[in-house]
């Protein structure tokens, strides 16, 4: 199914309410450069139509001196990415295009963030309101346009990350901040766990750090904000300054998941506290986020040969295990939810979705 071209928002709705009445599911899709991302991944049966949200776009409104633009779902990262450019700002989370050109409410959907996470912040952070067209066909409209304190449950930064299965995110605001006036990559030789040392105790220092990563034996350092800070902070560290162009090469591998690594047919995601020290477990290992991200791949592909071991590493280390590539194992992609919490996703998605209609087991089996 798709949306018709140049639709409006009432057109969505008429989509929404007959599949509501008819109980037929429906598979929200922008430009599918997350296909592979949840429960249900391309080559894998995949419940409901799909509906195309590409044609619901458009730049609705930006003001660069307020810092805050809005977009409809289906508008290109690209086109966005182009506008701020054009006056100096960007998106400070870094969102991941995995070498496509994603609209922004997959962006939002997906929740997902580049390299820049751990140091401005994750794409819900800078969330400001959004637009929900529930099962019912009711436009329902979340937070605004200005940074306030939020008034009872905060549901335009629920929707980033929800894979939308509460509904399609129709519009965004967005917080975007100005381009950094300086930018320096510095390399160091180390080893995973002194990279980990070197990354806790850099973060406790007063250093503009943008982006901390390690792999094959090197860390990488970003130094992102005034040229002053920067020349400040690179003459007191040291290590090697990659060049402009290496550098951002590299960490638009990071951001993209192009680098090398992610050629592996097994791969698993850990979100884990940022001083753990590297765990013994399979597979080549890259650092992200200054330690707080890991990612393990080899050419495994057998799902549930590493199953256990890996979420159990995870949990004990105090986080969390995503087969991100590679065949599902048999307790799923996503590590599994707390009872309470897994509660608490089943009343929302009936709140919002009772027929669960939206991207049914997209998320989490059975919603």
């Amino acid at each position: 199914m798709t949306a018709p071209p140049g639709a409006t928002l009432s057109e969505l709705r008429e989509c929404v309410t007959a599949a509501h009445h008819e109980r037929k599911r429906l598979r929200l899709r922008g430009a599918g450069t997350k296909d592979f991302y949840g429960e249900c991944v391309v080559g894998e049966p995949v419940a409901g139509d799909a509906l195309d949200l590409r044609s619901y776009r458009g730049i609705v409104d930006y003001e660069p001196s307020e810092l805050v633009l809005t977009a409809r779902c289906g508008t290109a990262l690209s086109e966005i990415e182009t506008a701020l450019a054009e006056r100096g700002q960007f998106l400070a989370f870094e969102p991941p295009a995995f070498g496509g050109d994603p609209t922004i409410g997959g962006v939002i959907a997906a929740g997902l963030s580049g390299p820049r996470r751990m140091y401005a912040g994750a794409a819900r952070d800078f969330v400001l309101g959004a637009t929900l067209l529930d099962a019912r066909g009711e436009v329902l409209r979340f937070g605004g346009q200005v940074m306030k304190n939020v008034a009872g449950f905060d549901v335009s930064r629920l929707l980033c990350g929800s894979l939308g299965i509460l509904g399609i995110i129709t519009e965004v605001s967005l917080k975007v901040l100005p381009m950094p006036r300086a930018e320096e990559t510095l390399r160091f030789p180390l080893s995973a766990q002194e990279a980990v040392a070197a990354f806790n105790r850099w973060s406790g220092q007063p250093l503009p750090i943008s982006g901390a990563a390690w792999c094959e034996g090197a860390a990488y350092l970003r130094l992102s904000g005034a040229a002053s800070a920067v020349r400040t902070a690179k003459e007191g560290l040291g290590g090697e300054r990659v060049e402009a162009t290496s550098a951002a090469q590299w960490w638009n591998a990071l951001r993209h998941c192009s680098h090398p690594i992610f050629n592996n047919s097994s791969i698993w995601r850990l979100s884990l506290p940022d001083t753990t020290a590297p765990l013994t477990l399979p597979g080549e290992l890259l650092i992200d986020w200054g330690g707080a991200l890991r990612w393990y791949a080899s050419e495994d592909r057998d799902p549930d040969a590493q199953n256990v071991d890996v979420r159990a590493a995870a949990s004990a280390a105090g986080g969390t295990a995503i087969c991100w590539r590679g065949p599902a194992p048999s307790t799923g992609r996503f590590h599994p939810l707390q009872p309470a919490v897994a509660e608490l996703h089943r009343r929302l998605k009936e709140r919002f979705d009772p027929h669960g209609i939206f991207n049914p087991g997209r998320m989490i089996a059975g919603l």
